[in-house]
């Protein structure tokens, strides 16, 4: 076999979930793409939206996502300065990955508290909710 380096499924950095969930960790990401699931939007108006985040946790959540090639920044050449964020192609087949995953949280959630028995299906709803403070 050579000298080749083992690598585990579970290593963060070759594991494909591993990788997947890396982008969007955290507290914040997910809401994030929520709010910017729609159309793109100015800094304020998805602070309004992911209520209970701060301006610093926002910008660097923003600029996290930029890196990972989630979210597009634009800037706009206007007096005064205009600068929108909006979900790149990459960002929109994750968010719909999301989608599913929050689906499968509710079902799983009413399955829990005896609201519906289980039958292992979940549909994909267009109402991912806004984290809480």
């Amino acid at each position: 076999m050579g000298n080749s380096e083992v690598v585990t499924a579970t290593d963060p950095h070759t594991c494909g979930m591993g990788v997947a969930v890396g982008v969007f960790e955290g507290k914040w990401k997910s809401f994030v793409m929520w709010a910017l699931s729609e159309r793109p939007r100015r800094f304020g108006e998805t602070r309004r939206l992911v209520t209970g985040i701060s301006e610093k946790v926002l910008t660097q959540q923003l600029r996290e996502l930029q890196a990972d090639g989630i979210v597009h920044r634009e800037d706009y050449d206007e007096v005064p300065p205009r600068v929108e964020y909006s979900l790149t192609e990459r960002g929109r087949r994750l968010y719909e990955l999301l989608e599913l995953l929050s689906a499968w949280g509710r079902d799983h959630l009413a399955v829990r508290t005896g609201a519906v028995s289980d039958d292992g299906l979940g549909a994909p709803r267009q109402d991912f909710p806004v984290a809480g403070p």
